[in-house]
């Protein structure tokens, strides 16, 4: 049952850091044509920003979350390691960043977002940093 939940979370986390990866992508873009007042691409990029952000990223954190919870219920010796303390902390970082992507959506759909398309390729680069991190930690278990 263990490898089951396992490759689940796998799934589940692989869909995440996509949607992670794409949504700010969209900010980049949306960022450019907001700029440029180009309001029907800015429509499109509201809808697109919207279902990636409602349709799958929120899904596949829930599901990430709760298949990392179950492994950890099913394994809880692993709580008395500290490379697993490591990645649960950039998954609560994560979590966190999943929700600044929120307060971005809201913004730029309300048009209140000042944020720049330079912002947003940089805002981009924090999930593949922490991506990088947490397959080390989990794979090496330095620590």
């Amino acid at each position: 049952m263990y490898l089951w939940i396992k490759a689940l979370h796998l799934i589940a986390m692989v869909t995440w850091f996509a949607a992670l990866f794409y949504l700010p992508r969209l900010y980049v873009y949306h960022a450019m044509a907001r700029d440029r007042g180009e309001q029907q691409a800015i429509d499109h990029f509201l809808v697109m920003e919207r279902k990636l952000y409602r349709g799958i990223m929120t899904p596949s954190m829930i599901a990430v979350l709760v298949f990392g919870g179950w492994m950890l219920y099913l394994m809880p010796f692993w709580l008395s390691q500290g490379w697993l303390h490591a990645k649960l902390l950039l998954v609560a970082l994560l979590v966190a960043y999943h929700h600044v992507c929120l307060i971005y959506l809201k913004q730029l759909r309300d048009g209140r977002c000042t944020k720049s398309h330079v912002f947003f390729r940089w805002f981009n680069e924090l999930p593949v940093i922490a991506l990088l991190i947490i397959i080390f930690l989990a794979v090496l278990k330095p620590f």
